[in-house]
């Protein structure tokens, strides 16, 4: 596969380790030698698409217990900024309303000075002496009086250190995780390339990190004509490798005589149940690491005989280039 790149100057390496077949170990299982770690099972039995538009895998997971599937640093690294500020601070209110109740059973005896918090006498103020204790506030109107108050005291002000150091923790973490944000546009295309025809789609850095030595791979996957299982594609691209990635990329699949497209018509590639799963690495230099973004395109989101728009902002003279990352994915007639 090719790829034309707006992305600025970079090399013509393409890539010459396709995808490494299954381990000889395992030559009783009869796998594509480019399946992408799907196996034959998937490529036999699956109907649906193998590779989610936002990256994640078409598989689900059963047969573990509660306790062995459970992994609660994975879930709380990927669940979404919502759902994990609204789960701590569920976590939060519900361990102080216990301590509330464990409070309250003890008896305002156990706590003068309560009364005069200015939240009367009911689980409110209890409360928020929980909410004093657990984050050691202490603004010292109230002294618990009593082994069994102090000892109730004591446990939540350990909790209260267990909960806070791991909350940082996880947060830190969250922030931490190298990752990327590239953006591909809604549709793929088909259309005219020089003096034929291309398939191609397009990305974008959509955080102002700078990435580079950012690499593609394009694999188009087919149902066989005999229905036995899917066949892998391994595209060549016009361009597989950018050194530098400051603006867009459009990345193209020249549909030569080579092609597995080549001779395929709209509905064809529906008939075949093609997906086009697209793996993108590069180097992002705010964390020093290595970063991975995946996408797919099925049949239906191909568009043919259309072009992209251009994506740039031509600034005038001595003013820098603009990018517009909101026409990504427009296209217009050729």
């Amino acid at each position: 596969m090719t790829t034309h790149t707006d992305a600025g100057p970079g090399d013509d390496r393409q890539a010459t380790d396709p995808l490494d077949g299954p381990n000889e170990s395992e030559a009783d299982v009869e796998t594509p030698l480019e399946d992408l770690g799907f196996g034959s099972v998937v490529s036999e039995e699956s109907t649906q698409r193998l590779l989610n538009r936002d990256g994640s895998f078409n598989v689900r997971r059963t047969g573990l217990g509660l306790r062995q599937s459970l992994s609660m640093y994975h879930f709380l690294i990927e669940v979404s900024w919502p759902h994990f500020v609204g789960l701590v601070a569920l976590v939060y209110v519900a361990t102080n309303a216990v301590f509330a109740a464990l409070y309250m059973w003890l008896g305002m005896e156990a706590f003068p000075g309560l009364a005069a918090e200015g939240v009367g006498t009911g689980f409110a103020a209890y409360f928020f002496f929980s909410v004093h204790t657990i984050a050691t506030i202490g603004y010292g109107n109230v002294v618990p009086q009593g082994v069994a108050a102090n000892l109730v005291v004591t446990a939540e002000a350990l909790v209260g250190l267990l909960g806070f150091g791991l909350g940082a923790g996880m947060m830190f973490a969250r922030i931490a995780r190298p990752s990327a944000r590239i953006l591909f546009s809604e549709s793929a295309i088909i259309a005219p390339y020089h003096g034929i025809t291309g398939f191609e789609f397009r990305i974008a850095n959509g955080r102002k990190s700078q990435i580079g030595d950012l690499t593609a791979r394009v694999v188009l996957t087919v149902k066989n004509a005999d229905g036995s299982g899917r066949a892998y594609h391994v595209l060549s691209l016009e361009r597989a490798n950018v050194e530098f990635f400051p603006l867009s990329w459009t990345i193209v699949h020249p549909i030569d005589e080579e092609s597995p497209l080549h001779g395929m018509a709209p509905a064809d590639l529906a008939a075949s149940e093609a997906e086009f799963l697209i793996l993108i690495t590069g180097f992002d230099e705010t964390f020093s690491q290595t970063v991975h973004a995946r996408s797919s395109y099925r049949a239906g989101e191909v568009l043919w005989g259309r072009r992209f728009v251009d994506i740039f902002d031509h600034a005038g003279a001595g003013e820098p280039l603009a990018v517009d990352i909101g026409r990504l994915s427009e296209t217009h007639d050729p």
